[in-house]
């Protein structure tokens, strides 16, 4: 074989440069056409070589992309491969910020400009622009000249800072969403070709399949986390339950899970509970609409959820300040308005159960307190109630709520409370029986918004003296509803003389007319009313001319009166002992429980 030819295959077998195979032509002109085809040959090898090159990277990015890096390094090698690759002085990605309307940098490579690297641009502007408006590549050769290009004083800034001329970006898509940009750039004029575009198309895809993993790792991590949380959450909160924990409890374990304030409300909107001063209680109608969609409804910034046990409506619970739930927080919510009522519902039996003993304790408290002392204090001894200690017997009666309503209002003040003959009774430790009925009128007409008249007797210790108070504080609270001293609170001590006569309506009406009956008998049968001449008489202290003032006759026609009523009554009626009991004869018509006629 020639060996000027062996020498030019060696020299391209050995990988030689276009240069040397070039210069083996020298003194052989023969070989001409063979170094053209080498030079030929070693052209196509070279494209096979970049190819390989690219073909590698593209393997390597899915590789990256299959072992599920972090998602940031993934980008920062696409960008650096597409710089490579292209052999350019710069290569960005950007992605676009639908909510603010804007595109930022996400990750660059060779940038020397912290303006560059830090731009945010509106949609719409430069290269970017036009690439996520028409979902094509799009090249340019010199930046600064292209009239085809949407751009602004900040955006040449950045370009003129990085020192770039051409610029090629292909979009970064999701489906049939654009997301993003990937670019690639030189500082000197540069045409890319078509092979530049795809490989930077085939880097691009990679790229966006790394930020919808990212998404979707992202998405399921939240999600199991959320899961977590909730089933943590629900934990807790049936641990509450199971313990048998206060409502205030349950509201503390659902502000804590759902970074917000919490109330409680039951069925009348009176709160039981809350964590915070925003949450008022939800109208009927959100409720309504909570029972019929079974979840929970928004209501001006804050969310309502029905508390319900099967068909019965037994509250609400709300929740104030997150403005959104996602669907894992709203289920979150709702369950918690399930353990609630759980949690009542459980209060509500041992509440029965505890009321029926009570309540039977204070029934034989109250009607057989001789038939079993010892008994009656042991018993009393297991609810925590010592008989030994002075208490005061109080009977509350209002006409706004039930007696069951007024009994669960008493309970909060009680030692012992229960309904006992249509009468809501309650035992209070304590020596002042009348200041104690004040005090608990008042805040028990405060507690249900109405008035509440309260009797009261005592103090009391042990099984009779109870019984005995009992029946005094029953006495006391009839005579106050008699004297109109309605959401007032008493006893016969502060009641005196009326209030004994008036505590026993079987005594009124023989008192009225042993003392009144004569001139009750006149006026019925004359048509007159002597009855309040006497009223005006002692009002005026016996004065003849105010009496005649008061009832706008002259003092001769009163005196004329007067003499009439002492043939009735007898002509000592005016003496201190018999104008005392007529004066109290006076008071019990003017309550009007009794007719003058």
């Amino acid at each position: 074989m020639d060996p000027d030819l062996l020498h030019l295959l060696e020299l391209l077998a050995g990988d030689a440069t276009s240069a040397e195979l070039a210069q083996a032509e020298i003194g052989r002109p023969d070989l001409a056409e063979a170094i053209e085809l080498a030079l030929k040959v070693h052209a196509v090898l070279g494209r096979h070589r970049t190819r390989e090159a690219e073909l590698t990277a593209l393997f390597d990015t899915a590789s990256d992309l299959a072992a599920l890096r972090d998602p940031d390094e993934v980008l920062q090698s696409i960008v650096r491969r597409a710089r490579t690759l292209l052999s350019v002085d710069v290569a960005y990605l950007s992605l676009n910020n639908p909510q603010a309307q804007c595109t930022y940098m996400r990750v660059t490579e060779g940038s020397i400009s912290p303006v560059f690297q830090n731009v945010t641009l509106d949609m719409g502007e430069g290269i970017g622009g036009m690439v996520a408006q028409n979902r094509q590549p799009y090249a340019t050769a010199d930046w600064f000249h292209d009239t085809r290009l949407q751009r602004s004083p900040k955006l040449d800034e950045a370009m003129r800072s990085e020192g770039l001329h051409s610029v090629l970006g292909v979009p970064l898509a999701t489906g049939d969403t654009v997301i993003g940009v990937l670019f690639v750039g030189a500082r000197t004029e540069r045409l890319f070709t078509p092979h530049d575009t795809a490989l930077l198309s085939s880097l691009a895809h990679h790229a966006a399949i790394a930020l919808d993993n990212a998404r979707l790792i992202e998405t399921t991590r939240a999600h199991s986390e959320a899961i977590a949380r909730a089933g943590e959450a629900h934990d807790r909160l049936m641990d509450l339950v199971l313990r048998g924990s206060r409502l205030s409890e349950v509201a503390a374990a659902v502000t804590e899970s759902l970074s917000g304030q919490i109330a409680i409300f039951d069925l009348t909107g009176t709160e039981l509970t809350r964590t915070g001063p925003l949450p008022q209680a939800p109208p009927m109608d959100v409720l309504s609409a909570c029972r019929t969609s079974g979840r929970a409804q928004s209501l001006d910034g804050a969310w309502a959820c029905a508390i319900q046990a099967g068909h019965e409506l037994l509250g609400s619970l709300v929740l104030a300040g997150p403005p959104e739930l996602n669907d894992t927080d709203r289920r979150l919510f709702e369950r918690a308005a399930v353990v609630t009522a759980l949690l009542l519902m459980l209060q509500r039996s041992v509440a029965k159960a505890e009321d029926e003993v009570r309540g039977e304790l204070l029934s034989d408290l109250i009607t057989a307190p001789g038939r079993n002392p010892a008994a009656l204090n042991a018993r009393a001894a297991r609810l925590g109630l010592d008989l030994a200690v002075p208490h005061v017997v109080l009977i509350a009666q209002t006409a706004d709520v039930s007696r069951r309503r007024l009994a669960s209002a008493c309970t909060t003040h009680a030692a012992l409370c229960g309904i006992h003959a249509e009468e809501v009774v309650f035992l209070v430790p304590g020596t002042d029986a009348d200041g104690c009925a004040r005090r608990m009128s008042a805040m028990l007409s405060a507690s249900v918004q109405g008035p509440v008249t309260v009797g009261a007797a005592g103090p009391a210790r042990g099984p009779e003296e109870i019984a005995t108070a009992h029946a005094e504080a029953s006495r006391c609270l009839h005579a106050m509803v008699a004297l109109d001293l309605i959401g007032k609170g008493g006893s016969m001590a502060r009641l005196g003389f009326l209030g004994v006569l008036l505590g026993d309506r079987t005594d009124l009406p023989g008192f009225v007319k042993i003392i009144l009956g004569p001139v009750l008998d006149y006026d019925r049968r004359r048509d007159t009313d002597l009855v309040h001449t006497l009223e005006s008489y002692f009002g005026c202290g016996g004065n003849l001319k105010l009496t005649g003032q008061r009832l706008h006759v002259h003092p001769n026609t009163v005196a004329q009166r007067l003499e009439r009523i002492s043939s009735l009554l007898g002509g000592d009626w005016s003496t201190p002992e018999r104008a005392l009991e007529i004066q109290m004869a006076l008071k019990v018509l003017a309550t009007g429980v009794l007719s003058r006629g």
